[in-house]
């Protein structure tokens, strides 16, 4: 591209974690503007590249962020703020409410990162989360010839704003048996099985995020998610380290069985060592005694695992961003984060477009029961092709009746889609919700996982009281 002088930042513009920024204050060093979404996971996989490639050029390199509102809820720099505690964003972040600044840089999509450099010349503009290693390599470039020409300043930066320490960070998974609650406790990087009161009896994780297999006080996750009980084993949809991981409840034992630490494309086949295939963004798991199935919301694909020889089977979605139904390989999906499974049938939470999705793993056909597209979003009940949602997160089958539960995350809400052709309504609760991201029923209770305000939740299915569980406290 041309070289330009970088445009001023709007003054309008809402800062969420520092005082107000300007290009002109970041003369002297390399910046990379990022342009991101609080609830695109391709957004999350930068983060995670320029986080490592900040670590490497510690003094050349600033980073600023100019987040995109997409959903209604985003516009509220609260639920943005929460995005940058759940990922520990350590540089400061704007919330450019009428998408300005992207107009001015002639950004075209999320995430881009434009380069800078030391004299505030755009240099490059990197589109996409598959450019790592190209835009690690332009920084680096234009760090050593700032660093020819003159000496590099240095900013540090405090963020403002933070979360004070909780005894759970942003929990984002469960599940349950007759005798165990199982919580994933994102944040902190790290699973808990505990009592249904709340007691918690086990850790698995060292509570600092890395990949490492092993007992349960010496292995390391990065941000688990999706959980999944078979029999004695917990299966972990380890996201940040894009893994599929297997905990033996008898044991302890943490083994990794899919995924190199990396985002990458999956493949077909036996895998018989971990390396040897790659996920993306792993997010939701459901499975039977032999099969697990995997939404991966960082390449928008449904994957079948099976336990007993290790078999990865593509099951649906072309890869490409979007809502489309038919058969399982030509259908769209959009960052789909959680699964049910309902004998032969595998629905399907699609986060990006608010959707429901049926997919009949007999005839490996697509269907949508609820949700339009990719910007048609909102809250609404009433018939499937009227029923709107804002980002949910989490489903879960109801065992005593043909219900779905829905943790509809950015509405603050439990909405329930009735099964064989019935409407979408809101169950009604004594407080609202604070972006919901889990759910689990058993033992005659819906637990609900309350990622935002970092509790655990036990609702009552027969009496309807809702009982925060004090994990940890």
């Amino acid at each position: 591209m041309s070289a330009m002088l970088a445009p001023e930042l709007n003054e309008n513009l809402h800062w969420l974690n520092s005082e107000p920024q300007s290009l002109a204050g970041q003369r002297g060093r390399i910046l990379a503007l990022l342009f991101w979404n609080a609830s695109s996971v391709y957004s999350l996989n930068v983060l995670d590249e320029l986080a490592r490639i900040k670590a490497k050029h510690p003094l050349g390199l600033s980073i600023l962020g100019i987040h995109l509102p997409k959903f209604d809820a985003e516009i509220d720099d609260r639920v943005v703020m929460k995005a940058l505690n759940r990922q520990r964003v350590n540089f400061p972040v704007a919330n450019d409410r009428n998408w300005i600044t992207w107009q001015h840089f002639g950004i075209t999509r999320w995430p881009s990162v434009a380069l800078i450099d030391s004299e505030g010349v755009v240099c490059d503009i990197f589109t996409g989360d598959d450019n790592g290693e190209a835009l690690e390599r332009k920084i680096a470039e234009l760090i050593d010839r700032a660093a020819n020409s003159h000496s590099l300043v240095e900013h540090p930066f405090r963020p403002k704003n933070a979360e004070e320490k909780t005894a759970l960070s942003f929990p984002s998974g469960l599940a349950v048996t007759d005798n165990h609650l199982y919580v994933s406790d994102t944040a902190h990087h790290r699973v808990l099985e505990c009592t249904h009161q709340g007691r918690i009896l086990r850790e698995f994780g060292t509570g600092h995020p890395d990949l490492n297999d092993g007992p349960a006080n010496e292995a390391a996750f990065n941000s688990p998610r999706g959980l999944c009980l078979v029999r004695e084993t917990l299966y972990v949809a380890d996201t940040g380290n894009h893994a599929l991981r297997r905990v033996n409840l008898i044991s302890g034992e943490v083994v990794t069985l899919l995924g190199t630490g990396k985002p990458g494309l999956p493949k077909e086949g036996v895998s018989k060592h971990s390396s040897e295939n790659s996920l993306n963004m792993p997010w939701g798991l459901s499975g039977s005694n032999d099969k697990l199935y995997m939404a991966l919301a960082g390449c928008n694909q449904i994957w079948e695992y099976e336990l007993g020889n290790a078999r990865m089977r593509f099951i649906a979605g072309t890869g490409d961003l979007g809502i489309a139904d038919g058969p399982g390989r030509n259908a769209l999906f959009a960052q789909p984060t959680n699964l049910a499974l309902v004998q032969q049938t595998l629905y399907v939470l699609d986060s990006a477009t608010s959707s429901v999705r049926a997919l009949q793993l007999q005839q490996g056909v697509v269907q949508t029961l609820v949700g339009q597209g990719l910007y048609e979003f909102g809250e609404q009940d009433g018939e499937r092709r009227e029923a709107r949602m804002q980002f949910p997160q989490a489903i879960a089958l109801d065992p005593n009746s043909p219900v779905l539960w829905i943790a509809d995350t950015y509405n603050g809400s439990l909405r329930k889609l009735r099964l064989g052709g019935g409407g979408m309504t809101t169950q009604q609760l004594p407080h609202s919700l604070n972006q919901p991201s889990a759910l689990a029923v058993g033992s005659g209770a819906l637990w609900i996982a309350d990622a935002g305000a970092h509790e655990v939740l036990r609702y009552d299915l027969n009496t309807e009281l809702v009982v925060r569980l004090p994990i940890g406290e």
